[in-house]
């Protein structure tokens, strides 16, 4: 039994459109030094809460997450670690390990809220080999293989928007559409505005 609660660290690999859920995104998270794959289902404003922090993109007013990351670091405490420690019914759950210095405390969060947490406090994320070996799907062969198919499903979609309008907009133009999506804290349009201006750059 002591190998199966053995901590196992693991990485953000993908964030994705839900291909099983509307309106809900896959956050895939991969064992550090493995091929196994956990793909959890969250909620899209949880998605966007953990892909602007991935993506380095400054809301124009603090989003929850920012919010309680500033309210625990005024009163010095940080967040060590975050633990998906168990699986029921298909949902997981997790903790932030908090630290203020002085003593070691264990809060229950969401999942989801654990990761965006994390992203912001880049601390790592670990879960037991108990819920690896039950959830985990194995990556055989080629891992690039399976994110270029997501980064694919991305594309399309965005793909679909810049035939929406983009593609005929001017970089100066992009750019202030891109600073009005920030402010109306349209954080998937903006993503979809920025990609368009790097693809520019890159062609």
């Amino acid at each position: 039994m002591a190998n199966n609660m053995k901590k196992i660290k693991l990485d953000i690999v993908g964030l994705s459109y839900s291909q099983t859920q509307s309106g809900a995104y896959a956050l895939v998270l991969g064992e550090v030094s493995g091929r196994r794959r956990l793909p959890i289902i969250i909620g899209s404003f949880e998605a966007q809460a953990i892909a602007i922090e991935i993506e380095k993109m400054t809301p124009s007013r603090p989003l929850t997450h920012d919010l309680f990351k500033n309210f625990a670091q005024s009163f010095g405490i940080s967040i060590q670690e975050i633990i998906i420690y168990n699986l029921v019914d298909g949902i997981f759950y997790a903790k932030l390990i908090c630290n203020d210095g002085k003593k070691t405390i264990e809060i229950d969060a969401r999942t989801s809220d654990a990761i965006a947490m994390a992203v912001r406090f880049d601390c790592a994320i670990f879960t037991y080999e108990f819920i690896l070996s039950s959830a985990g799907i194995v990556i055989e062969g080629n891992d690039f293989v399976y994110l270029e198919n997501m980064a694919d499903a991305t594309e399309e979609k965005s793909a679909a928007t810049t035939a929406g309008g983009y593609a005929t907009l001017s970089n100066e133009e992009l750019k202030t559409k891109l600073q009005e999506a920030l402010s109306d804290e349209a954080y998937e349009k903006a993503a979809k505005i920025r990609d368009e201006l790097n693809r520019r750059k890159a062609s």
